[in-house]
């Protein structure tokens, strides 16, 4: 059954955590079969990786073009990571407001805290891995990348995990159904303080 908006002001739910921590499949969970909430597609200058779709994972961009994104204000947030740009594009995210629907960010720590400056209201959810050795697991997993560049990740891990507790929740992803419920009832509360 689809949930149902009862014109209720949407929300800007930001949505960080390390790579691989499972974000992704954390957020697949929560917005099955729901149509008041979308997810906001963030643009970036990495390649895709396989499997990933234009549009649906990620708009991907030349550098010169995230840059003129960049001059020309059509970016909510934007940051670099791993050599990469990553950023929001303005104006999907201004659309889905005015509908009414909750918009959540997969964005990492810089991104959310971009967003929260403009938009006070934002709710700021952090995903951590069970450990530091599960998501080594879980980046090895992928498949995807080379050994220099999961150590890479994994320092970077260790960083944001420090800048969790500047989050409003957090969440462990030790069991996916488990944390898209929390994140479920995260949400719901906060929709009750509007």
């Amino acid at each position: 059954m689809k949930a149902m908006r009862n014109k209720r002001k949407g929300l800007l739910i930001v949505f960080s955590g390390p790579s691989g921590c499972g974000k992704t499949t954390v957020l697949k969970e929560y917005m099955r079969d729901r149509d008041d909430c979308t997810f906001s597609v963030s643009a970036t200058t990495r390649a895709p990786r396989p499997g990933e779709v234009e549009g649906v994972n990620y708009f991907y961009v030349t550098r010169a073009k995230f840059e003129r994104m960049i001059k020309k204000g059509q970016l909510l947030e934007h940051t670099i990571y791993n050599e990469n740009y990553y950023g929001t594009p303005l104006k999907p995210v201004l659309a889905a407001m005015k509908k009414g629907k909750d918009v959540i960010f997969d964005i990492e720590v810089d991104g959310a805290s971009q967003v929260k400056r403009q938009y006070p209201d934002a709710v700021l959810i952090f995903l951590k891995p069970p450990s530091l050795e599960e998501l080594r697991r879980r980046l090895e997993g992928r498949g995807t990348e080379t050994p220099e560049a999961i150590e890479k990740r994994l320092a970077r891990a260790e960083i944001e995990l420090e800048t969790a507790d500047k989050y409003d929740h957090v969440i462990v992803n030790d069991i996916v159904e488990r944390a898209a419920d929390e994140l479920r009832s995260i949400i719901e509360s906060a929709h009750e303080k509007q």
